[in-house]
């Protein structure tokens, strides 16, 4: 997997030893590494949006000040991490978006369109709200997908392929092939399908590990029952016991709004830490 661009998004939280492996596997395969240092600028007190009796906005006395320690310590970041990719000698750029978390999303997806693969840095746990936002700028405002947990410089022998026929399915499954051409082996699993035409097919999972096969992949294909667990886990449970390096699947096959209000099996993916898992929609 040479010669790719690969988009990092972390935090100032993200260790120097993470960010310095990453730097080193892209050098090596000669990759282009574009780190976003995504970093949650100070909100103004509730009350400074109100309207004061004489018509300004009420701004707290020391906001300048605030702001400026904020942009101060985003920059040292910066610093910081372009010091590491020099030392690997990597090819690289650094960005920086220090914004209100609603804008999050457009400054993920617009250096996600001139990329060819995200990869989310753990630390951005910390930051649920930056997550969800960094999460749907690459899934609905870009063509590519992105990584979670494992590292940034991923190798996956055992590819382990959440199928379901869906758009979302596909799509990761494409956003997927530099991984499944190299894997020693990839496995469709197909959960509780439904063996219609309408639906996943007379056989599912057959079409999908014969169009594979034709690049090259090593394919087979499994049919498991949920067994009345959550598909979340299902999916989980069978990654394990294949010995899953890499989990592929696609984000919000159903309406974003039911499976963040409800749960769903997106959700219990990205929950998770256990396994790799690369997400496209």
């Amino acid at each position: 997997m040479q010669s790719r661009s690969i988009l990092f998004v972390l935090n100032a939280q993200t260790p120097d030893a993470q960010i310095t492996e990453a730097a080193e596997a892209a050098a090596g395969d000669n990759t282009h590494l574009v780190c976003l240092l995504l970093g949650q600028a100070p909100a103004l007190p509730l009350y400074s949006y109100g309207m004061s009796p004489y018509g300004g906005m009420s701004i707290p006395d020391n906001w300048n000040e605030t702001m400026a320690d904020a942009q101060k310590a985003q920059a040292d970041r910066v610093n910081e991490i372009e010091g590491l990719l020099a030392k690997s000698e990597v090819s690289s750029a650094v960005h920086s978006a220090l914004s209100m978390t609603l804008d999050v999303k457009h400054h993920v997806a617009r250096l996600a369109r001139i990329s060819d693969e995200a990869f989310f840095a753990a630390s951005l746990r910390d930051e649920p709200e930056i997550l969800r936002e960094a999460v749907a700028g690459v899934l609905f405002h870009s063509p590519i997908g992105f990584r979670m947990n494992g590292s940034a410089a991923q190798r996956a022998g055992r590819v382990f392929v959440a199928w379901n026929s869906s758009l979302a399915a596909s799509a990761a499954v494409h956003a997927a092939m530099p991984y499944l051409k190299e894997a020693e082996e990839v496995v469709i699993a197909c959960f509780d399908p439904v063996m219609s035409e309408a639906r996943d097919g007379p056989d599912p999972g057959t079409d999908v590990a014969k169009w594979l096969s034709h690049h090259g992949c090593k394919v087979t294909v499994s049919q498991f029952p949920s067994g009345g667990r959550e598909i979340g886990q299902a999916i989980q449970d069978r990654a394990k016991e294949f010995g899953a390096d890499l989990v592929v699947m696609g984000a919000y096959g159903h309406a974003r709004m039911i499976q963040t209000v409800l749960g769903g099996t997106t959700r219990s993916l990205l929950e998770q830490t256990d396994l790799p898992v690369l997400f496209a929609h």
